[in-house]
């Protein structure tokens, strides 16, 4: 029987960027259990201290530049997917990292913005940005000062590229979520919707099973760097299960 083939759809969390050595936010002693989110990620929070909210993306930005920060084998193992793999496939990241675009990825879509980018709201102009950003800077585009914001999606906000999201799902004949809590909607419940639709296999890989893990037909627990390579060289090898 030949290889089953089909278009993949890969969710990945804050487990895979944190065996790169980035802070999660919701683990024991994560980032939230240091900063209250209705502080610096939501926009009433924004809007009430805006100068705490750009310090604190700041710091975020200034860290993910370390020299020490590097992707690692998970992100360099979906990379190898999408080059080698004979269908499409799409990788949607809950992270703000930029760490899949340095392994190499290229079909990616970062539902919760990206760091290394800020936005204008007065023009919604986005550009690439690797230094601090404070009150008085101005728009690219439009040239207004104080105006831009991270270019992140915070608590309350619509995360980006559903409509792109929501048809991968139903094309898809292979679901993957890597390193992600199963807590965070709408991405938790992407398990469900693809299972409701009835014809893609679903697997987990995590350091330990997320909230979702029943909904998903395989689930391997232990570090993305050493599950997700093996189970790109299965894929690769042997086509979807199932």
């Amino acid at each position: 029987m030949p290889a089953r083939t089909g278009p993949i759809v890969v969710l990945t969390g804050a487990g895979i960027s944190k065996e790169s050595g980035l802070d999660t936010f919701r683990c024991a002693g994560g980032i939230w259990s240091q900063v209250s989110l209705e502080d610096v990620a939501t926009p009433e929070g924004f809007a009430r201290d805006p100068d705490r909210v750009q310090a604190f993306y700041n710091d975020r930005r200034r860290g993910l530049q370390a020299q020490d920060i590097r992707p690692n084998a998970a992100h360099e193992a979906l990379a190898r997917l999408e080059r080698d793999w004979p269908d499409e496939v799409l990788l949607v990241t809950q992270n703000i990292d930029d760490l899949h675009e340095r392994a190499g990825s290229r079909r990616l879509l970062h539902m919760h913005g990206e760091l290394r980018k800020v936005r204008c709201t007065s023009c919604e102009a986005v550009h690439a940005w690797d230094g601090d950003l404070g009150a008085a800077d101005a728009c690219l585009a439009c040239g207004t000062a104080g105006r831009m914001r991270p270019h992140v999606v915070w608590f309350g906000e619509i995360p980006l590229g559903m409509e792109r999201i929501a048809d991968a799902l139903d094309r898809c004949a292979l679901f993957m979520a890597v390193g992600t809590s199963g807590t965070v909607y709408p991405a938790a419940g992407f398990v469900a919707e693809v299972e409701q639709i009835g014809r893609a296999h679903t697997v987990e890989l995590n350091m330990e099973a997320g909230h979702s893990a029943s909904l998903f037909r395989e689930v391997q627990q232990g570090p993305a760097t050493r599950l997700v390579p093996a189970y790109v060289d299965r894929l690769l090898a042997e086509g979807i299960p199932g």
